[in-house]
């Protein structure tokens, strides 16, 4: 799809010119940079920006396991007590 843009002079010349250094077209290097800039925004569009963090830390349970695993194996078991 063909659309038009308005750019700052300045910040069409640093895209051409590293597109150019990167052996691209400049379409390609738009269409590559906006592309990482949805991928970096919230997945959905009507997220509210208080809510973007919200399951960032879900990861976190796994790393936790395994921490506690490898203390366990270190230092022998942990008390259930002692956990918290």
């Amino acid at each position: 799809m063909k659309t038009t843009l308005e750019l700052p002079d300045s910040l069409f010349r640093e895209i051409k010119a590293t597109a150019a250094l990167n052996g691209m077209k400049i379409k390609d290097f738009v269409a590559e940079a906006l592309m990482e800039k949805l991928k970096s925004t919230s997945a959905s569009p009507l997220q509210k920006p208080w809510m973007r963090g919200f399951g960032a830390l879900a990861d976190l349970r796994e790393e936790t396991r395994s921490i506690v695993a490898d203390i366990e194996e270190t230092f022998g078991q942990i008390d259930e007590e002692h956990r918290s």
